[in-house]
């Protein structure tokens, strides 16, 4: 898989995502983890600046692009699909996270239809939807949407996930056929891979996909009206479908405000509550600054919410106040860090020391480095909260402290002589470099002697390049599902048919390698009953951590908090447990 950052960010954000090889690997997404030495005080005598009715909403950013089929990053798709964008399904409001992760109709009348084989899917339209001019959104709209995706800078810069799964002939080299709706080849394929009969728009796919309701809940997937299409140039352009509208230009250094779009049909949308009479999106605040103005609770901060997690230094301030955790969210957040035993290095192909090391794994310790339980929380498994088939017992049966004398008991099994040499790489920064040494004590005392590899530019590529695998014994990584299903973890870190080749490993940094995974994954994908889908996901997951091809370290979280003025703060962990605007309302 590919991954790279388009723009030089400021946010602790992701970089793009983009397809690997084949259908099936959608998501790279690369943590940076924040830590502050203090607190940035604020201004005590704020004015208010806001209007009654308008919500602030405060980020660090920068948002790169609204244009849907250019956008990237989960923090900008959540609040755009909130607020501006609606798509085919959604994932609905609420605090209940298993009804979050079940998508419903948004623009569609329900969750789409598929065929027997799961390689035809239909979708139709409700009526009343319409954009701010007052005309309908129709299926040619989606249709125009879905085709910018195929088009250059759209087919660089965004999520292609129509290129990943639609029937769409592709070159040698892995790119479509199809050059987009601005002249060039393929068009046949596509017209014949998206089609429109009145309000119903059908997808044929590549591959059978129980979940490709979930897929189209993504921008990639959102409508575009041509004859508002301002192309490439029109980068921060919004013609809105949604409650709320772009009031005049944004202004990327600082953001802008977002109106109520009077040609919102509120009975149309499912989704939306839509409380506030506009959002002013403040960019460019750094995140211990924007927690802080939050705290103090003066001028129109009254009415803001962060979109930043707080820095862990922060975190312990607002959740020691009780007044401050009264107006305050701790969701799970997207990302879970994970260690990758590397099955080319020849101490690590043996099973006793892979389960030595997992046993002997402090999850605790690598918790409270991160900056304690409201920051992460330890796991064993890659399948998150959010994902259907998440379980919570460890595969091994050992405490999150870890088990140091079984892993000793384990690795003196291996008939290796101890101490057992290993080096571990890891992505270094100034978290990361406690949390790793605070692993140190339980494999030292399981008889390992590690060496730490810290690698602070370019981590990935660094790891997955030709050969690292063979000269490194474990390696540091952290992944988040593209949408909240066990196709989006498993598949794209341990099908080796889609990371393993001469250039490299891929997001399989350990290079597993095992045809019967490769082909319980292919069964797997075509089961048709989602749930008897997500019990296989489970069971291939635990399969793989019994066998030590990935030992869990830690579940993120984030810490949003909102001003005295608001109501209704919560999260959405289908969203990637961001706050979600479908709810939220201010005094």
């Amino acid at each position: 898989m590919l991954h790279r950052r388009l723009l030089p960010s400021r946010r602790s954000g992701l970089p793009p995502c983009r397809p690997f090889r084949r259908p099936g690997v959608v998501t790279a997404l690369v943590a940076v983890a924040l830590m502050v030495s203090g607190c940035t005080a604020g201004d005590a005598s704020a004015p208010d600046t806001g209007v009654a009715g308008q919500l602030s909403v405060l980020s660090l950013g920068p948002v790169a692009s609204w244009d849907p089929q250019r956008m990237t990053t989960p923090q900008d798709v959540a609040f755009a699909g909130r607020t501006f964008i609606r798509t085919l399904t959604a994932h609905p409001a609420g605090t209940d996270a298993a009804a979050q992760r079940d998508v419903v109709g948004d623009l569609a009348t329900d969750a789409g239809r598929p065929d027997d084989s799961l390689k035809v899917w239909a979708f139709t339209l409700r009526s009343g939807t319409t954009w701010q001019d007052g005309s309908p959104v129709t299926c040619e709209d989606v249709r125009y949407g879905v085709s910018r995706s195929f088009a250059k800078p759209w087919a660089d810069e965004g999520l292609n996930y129509p290129l990943a799964y639609l029937d769409i002939p592709r070159k040698a080299d892995g790119t479509s056929t199809y050059a987009g709706p601005f002249g060039g080849s393929g068009q046949a394929a596509f017209d014949k891979a998206v089609t429109c009969d009145g309000s119903k728009i059908t997808f044929r796919l590549s591959t059978p996909m129980v979940d490709f309701n979930q897929v189209v809940a993504l921008p990639a997937f959102a409508p575009v009206k041509k004859s508002r299409d301002g192309k490439a140039d029109a980068t921060y352009a919004v013609f809105s479908n949604g409650p709320y509208q772009l009031k005049g230009e944004w202004d990327p250094s600082t953001g802008g405000v977002f109106e109520r779009n009077p040609k919102w049909d509120k009975g149309s949308d499912p989704i939306r509550r839509a409380a506030p009479e506009s959002i002013r999106y403040v960019e460019g605040t750094e995140s211990q600054t924007a927690v802080q103005q939050v705290i103090n609770d003066e001028g129109d901060r009254r009415r803001a919410v962060t979109l930043d997690s707080a820095p862990p230094a922060m975190q312990q301030q607002v959740l020691a106040d009780k007044g401050l955790t009264r107006r305050s969210i701790n969701p799970t957040a997207q990302f879970v860090d994970y260690l990758a035993p590397s099955f080319a290095s020849p101490v690590m192909r043996n099973a006793d020391v892979r389960r030595a090391l997992a046993l002997a794994t402090n999850r605790d310790g690598y918790v409270t480095a991160l900056g304690g339980t409201s920051a992460a929380e330890p796991t064993s498994t890659l399948l998150g909260p959010a994902i259907a088939g998440h379980r919570d017992t460890d595969p091994l049966g050992a405490s999150p402290s870890g088990d140091p004398a079984g892993a000793r008991a384990a690795l003196q099994a291996s008939g290796l002589t101890l101490p057992v040499k290993i080096t571990v790489a890891y992505r270094s920064t100034p978290t990361a470099d406690k949390a790793m040494a605070a692993l140190l004590n339980g494999w030292e005392r399981a008889g390992f002697q590690v060496t730490l590899q810290p690698i602070e530019k370019d981590y990935f590529s660094a790891a997955s390049r030709p050969g690292r695998a063979a000269d490194t014994d474990v390696f540091w990584a952290n992944w988040a599902p593209a949408w909240p299903a066990a196709s989006t973890v498993i598949p794209p870190l341990f099908d080796s048919r889609l990371n393993l080749s001469d250039s490299g490993t891929g997001r399989d940094l350990g290079a597993f390698a095992d045809d019967g995974v490769d082909k319980e994954i292919t069964r797997i994908s075509t089961v048709k009953d989602p749930a008897a889908q997500a019990a296989a996901w489970a069971d291939l997951d635990t399969s793989l951590a019994k066998r030590g091809a990935y030992i869990a370290l830690a579940q993120r979280r984030s810490l949003f908090i909102a001003g005295s003025a608001v109501s209704g703060l919560s999260a959405n962990e289908a969203l990637g447990g961001f706050v979600d605007l479908a709810t939220i309302g201010v005094e």
